[in-house]
């Protein structure tokens, strides 16, 4: 007796309930006319994931099951009734409890079984996290009850995305009723290095559950978070019997009860480091642009490593013809800043323009008179004016190009350097930017491309150029230290006594603390980026603007 499978990875939309079922009436559709039985998609690919506090609008959950409920209907007049088709959704209370603490409406985090054109049944998730970019215990009531239905002679169980995470719950039900399948769905983020931790928890779950783990997980970018997808199979032994691509809508298709241990296995090919976070960013642009129905991006070409990368991501994410740049040298500018913009965009295709910033820096500083950090931020200021303006006019949206390394010491300007919807390389230090540049050039000439950064944009010494002869060094230290100073203090929340103790200098130590901390309110209002580290600025790291620890020996 065998079970084919598909498992479904869409690319939903938060709120487009329509658009998000249509998206899973064509994967059906190509899953069952593929053979398969039983098609698993992601969590909350009904709605798009995360709802946040459209969870808690009564108008928002009748709607949503009323599209789980006409999605039943439109799978069998599709033509696909026979097949057993699971989908996360947004689920709620008939008559929710109303008390202080408990969500409005009782909102369900939930998977919906269908078959024969109805809801035959109904999971409700676990365990909710609460953690990192989580907030599960803000918008959902948590379920008690374990499901398991049969298909084709299968018995499987359901969980949803947490309840694999924890110990007990939904694998313990899976082992108690000598489930054949355990299905996961899931909205799992992107973080570099996560896949491999996603594989080895799906080892250890099917160990103990003694069931095939079913993982199924949703793909796309959702303002700050990009859902890499990743689908995979996974044997009671704990062998990898299939896995999907990355990074892209996919069906993956399987046959259960056929010994694959000498069959070639179904796994899509992996991905390096560097390559992976590409697709991340790339991806995550990509949807936020079209998603939110801009046309095109704008951002301020410096000849600097920061804006180049940038530039390079949004042609891959968007197509040259979509991706404008202004160069905007002011009066400290270099030459080579200039001519190393208009090479970026010789070797990307992108349109750039020169709009000197002398006249408008004149004209302020005649009226304002100036000095010090004023007159550097100024011309800053200045850029961040032009980009809106061209936005405003033409339609743009404007690409902020700071990276995490200035943004956790406070070295970007409000209103100046930081305007903008979208900032691709948010949480990407410094030292990786280099990486990625380095990487993207080597692979243009792997496919015999034009490399699209110009060399002297990644070899040059980084300067603000607010001032004559700056340098990023005259107030910061080598990028490697600085960059493993912050990874210890605002990704582990490493304290002072800790850093001094591994060697780095304790006035050094107790500066870049200073500076972080003092920079919070900068932070909060700087725009969404991509979340690609273990801790993101946001909606990972919350700390209060006003705030007198400090934390130094």
């Amino acid at each position: 007796m065998t079970l084919r499978v598909a498992l479904a990875s869409t690319n939903p939309i938060v709120g487009d309930l329509s658009g998000n079922a249509d998206k899973v009436r064509r994967a059906t559709a190509e899953a069952v006319l593929g053979g398969a039985e039983l098609v698993v998609f992601g969590e909350m690919a009904l709605n798009g994931y995360p709802v946040e506090d459209l969870a808690l609008r009564e108008d928002f959950q009748v709607a949503s099951l009323h599209a789980v409920h006409q999605l039943a209907r439109d799978l069998a007049s599709d033509g696909f009734a026979a097949a057993t088709v699971i989908i996360g959704f947004l689920g709620s209370e008939s008559e929710p409890e109303q008390a202080y603490g408990y969500p409005a409406g009782g909102p369900r985090n939930s998977a919906a079984a269908i078959h024969n054109g109805e809801v035959i049944a109904t999971y409700n998730k676990h365990f909710l996290p609460n953690y990192g970019v989580f907030d599960e215990a803000r918008y959902f009531v948590p379920g008690t009850d374990p499901i398991v239905i049969m298909v084709n002679g299968y018995s499987v169980c359901l969980a949803i995305c947490e309840d694999l995470w924890r110990e007990g719950g939904p694998v313990q039900w899976a082992r108690d009723a000598n489930a054949d399948v355990l299905a996961v769905l899931n909205a799992s983020p992107y973080e570099m290095g996560k896949d491999n931790v996603r594989f080895e928890l799906c080892q250890r779950r099917a160990q103990q559950s003694g069931s095939t783990i079913l993982y199924t997980n949703i793909v796309g970018g959702q303002d700050e978070l990009v859902f890499d997808g990743g689908s995979m199979v996974v044997s009671p032994e704990g062998h990898l019997i299939a896995r999907g691509p990355r990074f892209t809508e996919s069906v993956l298709h399987l046959e259960l009860g056929t010994s694959h241990k000498n069959s070639e296995l179904k796994v899509s090919p992996g991905l390096d480091s560097l390559a992976e976070v590409w697709s991340a960013l790339t991806l995550s642009l990509r949807d936020y642009v079209n998603k939110n129905g801009f046309r095109s991006v704008v951002l301020g070409a410096s000849g600097g490593i920061d804006s180049a990368v940038v530039a390079a991501l949004a042609v891959d994410s968007l197509g040259a013809d979509r991706v404008y740049a202004a160069a905007m040298p002011s009066p400290f500018s270099s030459e080579h800043s200039v001519a190393d913009a208009y090479s970026l965009a010789e070797n990307t295709g992108i349109s750039i323009r020169t709009i000197p910033i002398k006249p408008m820096f004149d004209s302020f500083m005649h009226s304002l008179e100036l000095s010090g950090l004023a007159e550097e931020n100024l011309q800053a200021r200045i850029r961040g004016t032009t980009l809106m303006a061209l936005s405003n006019a033409e339609g743009h949206l404007v690409l902020a190009t700071g990276n995490k390394s200035e943004l956790s010491v406070g070295y970007s300007t409000i209103y100046g350097d930081a305007v903008g919807g979208f900032a691709p390389i948010k949480d990407i230090p410094k030292t990786l930017v280099w990486d990625l540049a380095r990487w993207r050039n080597q692979k243009a000439i792997a496919n015999g491309e034009t490399p699209p950064i110009p060399e002297n944009s990644i070899t040059k010494e980084p300067s603000a150029e607010l001032r004559p002869d700056q340098r990023d060094t005259d107030s910061l230290p080598d990028y490697e230290i600085l960059d493993s100073i912050l990874d210890s203090y605002v990704h582990h929340d490493d304290s002072a006594d800790e850093l001094v103790a591994r060697g780095f200098d304790p006035e050094l130590v107790h500066r870049i603390i200073r500076l972080t901390d003092a920079a919070e309110y900068k932070r909060r209002q700087y725009p969404p980026g991509t979340k690609i580290t273990l801790k993101s600025f946001g909606r990972d790291r919350r700390l209060p603007i006003t705030n007198h620890w400090r934390g130094l020996c």
